[in-house]
């Protein structure tokens, strides 16, 4: 286990009912900008209930931010913010949204000329407004982490960020908000959700022992309650896990002391801004060919994954490996992800200029550092 620094601040607030305190919880005298999508949350009632809670406040409004949140979206608002003299920002909806907002909130008190540095160069943030979030979506696990990611697409380029400075003040979960989303979302939110577990254990053997039993814990709970929320979509109880579940696959908790990979996440994020792909589902797609391309470096992790969560009695070792890549796609499947490179119009051609803009930023993925755009090549290859 390496030596680490750990912290998350983040408030959270979590149960049906809970929108109400929002009054309470952001700061008297504040000047707010609600930010949101693209109006979902005024057909669930979930912006009713934030404006009903937000009264007393001054309240600007930004909507439209995008599920992939632009750049020239996010840049808009920093305007109004600087502009309007905004002090506080609110975030309701999903973890796009929030991540968009994360972004507007340093964008915002950003000194250099181009706030996309933030993003591309890694310029520091030194400031940023404070936010706070009614989340609405399991998935992203942005509403208690400092992490957000945004897109451009004048480049077709998806990158990501973090500061503490961005971690929320607090996070709202309301599992009845989730009663109406479409199957397809709550689809895809579940594979992300297991897809951030696995990035942070299927690595390389690190002696963390109570990490790999914590993110084993999630998986297998995670496998147990996704078929309930597809057979009842209101059932409270399984909306509820399944939100706490996606909220501590990405806090921080199970990557204390250990070395991750993300090399699913950032091949996906080119996908998603190659192709406008959905998020969870680019990742569905691309798993099981990094598993396959980096069977000899992650071969242990993953066959104990197999032997620990899905129960593979399997003596020999390739075998086992195999079946655990199996295990995981009709895993994905049972989703109604079906996860293919024809389905989503991923061609030579579109693989071939993530891996040049891959290498043209100078980057390797991976908890190894070893894949590169000549590995990306080789890893789509593999992906069915």
């Amino acid at each position: 286990m390496n030596n680490f620094e750990y912290c998350n601040p983040v408030n959270i607030v979590f149960g049906k009912g809970k929108i109400a305190r929002i009054a309470e919880l952001i700061p008297a005298g504040s000047k707010v900008m609600m930010t949101y999508g693209g109006g979902s949350i005024k057909k669930n009632g979930v912006y009713d209930q934030a404006k009903e809670a937000l009264k007393g406040f001054d309240v600007v409004e930004f909507g439209g931010i995008e599920p992939n949140p632009q750049y020239s979206t996010l840049m808009k608002a920093v305007e109004i913010v600087k502009k309007e003299n905004v002090t506080f920002l609110l975030s309701v909806g999903g973890g796009s949204t929030l991540d968009g907002t994360k972004f507007i909130a340093a964008a915002s008190k950003y000194e250099g000329d181009e706030p996309w540095d933030i993003l591309e160069k890694g310029a520091p943030v030194k400031d940023a407004l404070p936010l706070a979030d009614v989340i609405t979506l399991p998935a992203t696990g942005s509403e208690m982490n400092c992490l957000a990611v945004v897109s451009r697409k004048e480049t077709t380029e998806k990158l990501a960020f973090g500061s503490p400075l961005v971690f929320p003040k607090f996070s709202i979960i309301d599992p009845t908000v989730t009663f109406t989303l479409p199957l397809r979302q709550v689809a895809n939110g579940i594979a992300d959700t297991f897809v951030h577990v696995i990035e942070q254990y299927v690595t390389h053997p690190q002696n963390t022992p109570l990490q790999d039993r914590q993110a084993e814990a999630l998986l297998l709970a995670l496998i147990d309650e996704a078929p309930k929320v597809f057979a009842n979509p209101e059932d409270y109880d399984t909306r509820a896990n399944i939100f706490w579940m996606a909220t501590q696959a990405l806090n921080g908790w199970l990557n204390v002391g250990t070395i991750q990979c993300w090399a699913t996440h950032c091949i996906g994020h080119e996908l998603t801004a190659q192709l406008g792909v959905d998020h969870g589902r680019s990742l569905a797609l691309v798993l099981p060919g990094v598993w396959r391309h980096q069977r000899k470096e992650k071969g242990e992790k993953i066959v104990q994954l197999g032997r620990r969560v899905f129960k593979i009695d399997e003596p020999n070792f390739d075998k086992a490996l195999d079946a655990t890549i199996a295990a995981t796609i009709k895993f994905f499947q049972s989703l109604g992800i079906n996860a293919t490179k024809k389905e989503y119009g991923v061609t030579d051609e579109i693989v071939k200029a993530i891996a040049d803009l891959i290498d043209s930023r100078g980057v390797k993925f991976g908890d190894r550092r070893n894949i590169g755009g000549k590995e990306i090549v080789e890893i789509l290859n593999l992906c069915d």
